[in-house]
């Protein structure tokens, strides 16, 4: 890869893999360095990706895999506790920031496979079959780890609304 394709594919592709590796992480510096790193590869690697889709294949795959690498490393689970989470209002726009931190907060929860699967889907609007070449993934796998990853999500959602009915008036 030349010095101009490397620039070019960067100014490309820089908001999605940092995009990727932010939702991951819920915005911290480690994106940035999830993101540096899967550049750094990029540039020295021996052979780039044949074509523009590869190339993009290529990005997805590695950001997903050193996201998942740096939180092994880490030894630390991004989990977020149910107590810590924002109230969320009852009656709400879907612009409602605290609604849109809680389910951030939901997501961060999440085991790093299916974390990075609703990633994808919902954060990177690919397709199964996309996150199963990303993810090198057969696609009843993707499909599976989406439907647990939501149904973790409404378990976690309800438990946090059921806690807040319950709270007692101050």
């Amino acid at each position: 890869m030349t010095q101009a394709e490397f620039e070019a594919a960067l100014r490309t592709h820089q908001a999605m893999v940092y995009s990727i590796a932010h939702h991951f992480f819920g915005g911290s510096g480690v994106a940035e360095e999830v993101a540096q790193d899967v550049f750094l590869e990029l540039f020295q690697a021996k052979r780039a990706p044949a074509s523009p889709a590869h190339l993009t294949a290529w990005l997805r795959r590695v950001t997903v895999h050193r996201c998942i690498d740096a939180t092994r490393r880490s030894g630390q689970r991004h989990e977020v506790l149910v107590e810590n989470m924002p109230e969320a209002a009852d009656r709400t726009p879907a612009a409602d920031p605290l609604l849109r931190d809680l389910l951030r907060a939901l997501v961060a929860s999440l085991p790093d496979t299916p974390r990075a699967v609703i990633i994808l889907r919902y954060g990177e609007d690919m397709d199964v079959s996309d996150i199963s070449e990303t993810l090198e993934l057969p696609e009843r796998t993707v499909w599976s780890h989406l439907q647990r990853g939501i149904a973790l999500l409404r378990e976690k959602a309800a438990r946090r609304l059921h806690e807040k009915d319950y709270a007692p008036v101050r």
